[in-house]
């Protein structure tokens, strides 16, 4: 009994210190990917040491980008209002030492610039950049905040259209009072 109590605390030390250390070589590079997702691009290159290698994304729709640096640390940095981003003019980023993802929004103006950067702490940097499409977003570019839900019923606003509305009601509410106010008084 006590053996078997042991070798089970054993292997889930072991278990613990693996998912701590974090997956090794041998797994696969999309693990954790949603089947929705489609893989449209598999991009490799190298880049020197403060350098820029630049891409140009033309797809429509939220596109998630996932870059890997194999050798040294690649950085990414992506814009919708220039085809030659940097570290001064770039709308998302992404600068891990390991992995970088950015995800695309679909309403972001096509051709979206793509800047991957060589950090200079090495010679020489080299990449692997998984460019996926997600297709469970819809496209329809006339929902603008608006989804209908699963089950079919009516669409829900967003967030931001209902605090619009609570906001244009107080206003009025408060406007309304101050009118009543001044008559009475």
């Amino acid at each position: 009994m006590m053996l078997s109590c042991s070798a089970l605390v054993l292997v889930l030390l072991l278990s613990q210190a693996r998912s701590f250390l974090g997956p090794s070589e041998d797994d696969d590079d999309d693990g954790g990917v949603p089947e929705d997702w489609v893989l449209l691009h598999v991009v490799q290159g190298h880049i020197g040491a403060g350098n820029y290698s630049y891409l140009r994304l033309n797809h429509d729709g939220r596109i998630i980008l996932h870059m890997r640096s194999l050798k040294g640390d690649a950085d990414l940095y992506v814009s919708d209002r220039t085809l030659q981003p940097s570290f001064d003019t770039y709308k998302l980023q992404s600068v891990t030492c390991g992995r970088d993802v950015v995800v695309v929004p679909g309403d972001f103006v096509r051709p979206v610039g793509i800047g991957i950067y060589g950090h200079p702490s090495h010679r020489e940097s080299e990449f692997e950049m998984r460019v996926f499409y997600d297709q469970t977003v819809p496209q329809n570019p006339f929902d603008s905040g608006l989804y209908a839900s699963k089950d079919g019923r009516e669409p829900k606003q967003s967030a931001q259209a209902e605090e619009k509305e609570a906001s244009i009601f107080w206003t009025i509410l408060i406007g309304l009072l101050k009118i009543v106010l001044e008559i009475l008084f």
